[in-house]
């Protein structure tokens, strides 16, 4: 769907209450990328339906379409299928053995799973 460099346009445009021109995407990118690579990802993204241009003037003012909730469920979705065969529990109990989660999370997810099995007794 959409690639990393790709999605580092994406985070500029999520983190802006308004459409950008160029310019304001290259300056608020952290990298080291040309003005030439950067117009590129955005017609790689127009062309993927992620964001939108809007005629301002002599230029474009881009805005993102694809919501950051909608990417994320993506890229969750599609690591789980790629390395866990579509199944969270393996993931949970590598977490859970390596104890890489924190108080904080185990009790968060604790709540989670107690509000996922509340709704399906609803």
């Amino acid at each position: 769907m959409i690639s990393e460099a790709e999605a580092e346009i994406m985070k500029v445009l999520w983190g802006s209450d308004a459409a950008l021109p160029t310019e304001e995407i290259c300056l608020a990118l952290e990298t080291d990328w040309q003005v030439g690579t950067i117009k590129t990802l955005i017609n790689r993204l127009l062309s993927k339906g992620a964001i939108s241009a809007e005629k301002d003037g002599r230029r474009f003012l881009y805005s993102a379409i694809l919501t950051r909730d909608e990417y994320v469920a993506h890229q969750s979705r599609s690591f789980l299928d790629r390395m866990m065969d579509g199944s969270l529990a393996p993931i949970m109990a590598h977490f859970s053995k390596h104890k890489a989660l924190s108080k904080a999370e185990q009790k968060a997810l604790k709540n989670l799973l107690q509000e996922l099995g509340n709704s399906d007794a609803s």
